[in-house]
């Protein structure tokens, strides 16, 4: 059999090593092009991603493949349709990392409230810093917070702001009613910009698709509170980038912590987020809140599960959610 894995830079090495007792293991880097990808997937059995676009012309090349493994949650990078087409089971690792993430997005947001990465910074070139208006931090509780997409993720999060810090949670997730956010202890809010309009923080956790890309633009961004701070631990493309370093350099908001852009791996010069770097009032991670050894044991397992339901023929288990992913009809078994 021969197995492909793409974006090799991140480290599986317990999916690697029994992956290749299964196998030939081919690792191709983080930003393979098309061409060199369609030339491995010929004759590959299995295909496994993480950010690396795997298109119809991938797909439709690789003619004994048996199915494609996300090993992560987000899946827009995948021609689904293509793929349903050959039918060629697609299945992605939606659980591994809830909490994980969560508690991602809830650090930003302290460290947001609080200046933490600007008083480091300070401590560091200084030795001290005296309580000055300057340093002044923000408490969570009391505050409210929104949450755009009520899901697995969204919903720890809600739990850590409302039943850990007291905060008043509100969301606007259109395909959950008020009831089952009650539930979760979140007051729904139909309307976007007026979720916005009461927030002092806003956390994204809705997944990308054609409804929700750029949710955050100009005008979501103008309807937020200038004392407001953005997160965003989900998906880049949710928000219109070059509008949040806008409202950012005149003050719109007050800051954004961001772990997911458009377009990555990002540079100092050169990228569109590039002048982000130089603001004090955002912080930026390498799209990593979801890397902790519990999550990444959980990934590895619980993909090579995946893994070995396609290469024996057994349906492959989609615990997803996502209509795109339930729209299958090959292969795959619901749970």
């Amino acid at each position: 059999m021969k197995i492909v894995r793409t974006d090799a830079e991140l480290e599986t090495p317990l999916l690697d090593a029994e992956l290749a007792k299964r196998g030939d293991l081919v690792l191709l880097p983080d930003g393979v092009g098309e061409d060199r990808l369609a030339a491995e997937v010929v004759g590959a059995d299995l295909l496994l991603m993480c950010y690396t676009p795997i298109t119809a012309r991938v797909i439709d090349g690789a003619t004994r493949l048996k199915g494609i493994v996300k090993y992560g949650v987000g899946i827009d990078a995948i021609d689904i349709p293509a793929a349903i087409r050959r039918g060629i089971p697609v299945v992605n690792i939606p659980e591994y990392a809830e909490e994980t993430v969560a508690e991602g997005a809830f650090a930003l947001m302290i460290a947001l409230a609080k200046k933490l990465i600007p008083l480091d910074r300070q401590m560091r070139a200084e030795g001290w810093a005296w309580p000055t208006a300057r340093w002044m931090g923000s408490d969570i509780a009391g505050k409210t917070v929104g949450i755009v997409g009520l899901g697995r993720i969204g919903r720890s999060f809600a739990r850590m702001a409302g039943q850990g810090f007291r905060a008043r949670v509100i969301s606007y997730t259109p395909g959950m009613s008020a009831e089952d956010m009650a539930v979760h202890r979140v007051e729904k809010v139909d309307d976007l910009h007026e979720m916005l309009a009461q927030s002092d923080f806003v956390s994204l956790h809705c997944t990308l698709n054609d409804t929700t890309r750029h949710i955050i633009g100009a005008a979501e961004l103008a309807a937020m509170k200038p004392t407001a701070f953005l997160i965003n631990s989900s998906r880049g493309a949710l928000v219109d980038e070059a509008a949040l370093v806008s409202a950012l350099r005149e003050g719109d908001i007050a800051g954004a912590g961001l772990d997911v852009f458009s377009a990555e791996p990002l540079c100092l010069t050169g990228h569109l987020m590039s002048p982000l770097f130089s603001m004090p009032n955002v912080i930026m991670l390498p799209h990593l809140t979801f890397y902790t050894a519990e999550a990444m044991e959980r990934l590895e397992r619980e993909t090579l599960d995946r893994c070995d339901e396609a290469l024996s023929g057994r349906p492959v288990l989609v615990k997803s959610h996502d209509p795109r992913l339930r729209a299958q009809r090959t292969g795959v078994v619901f749970g």
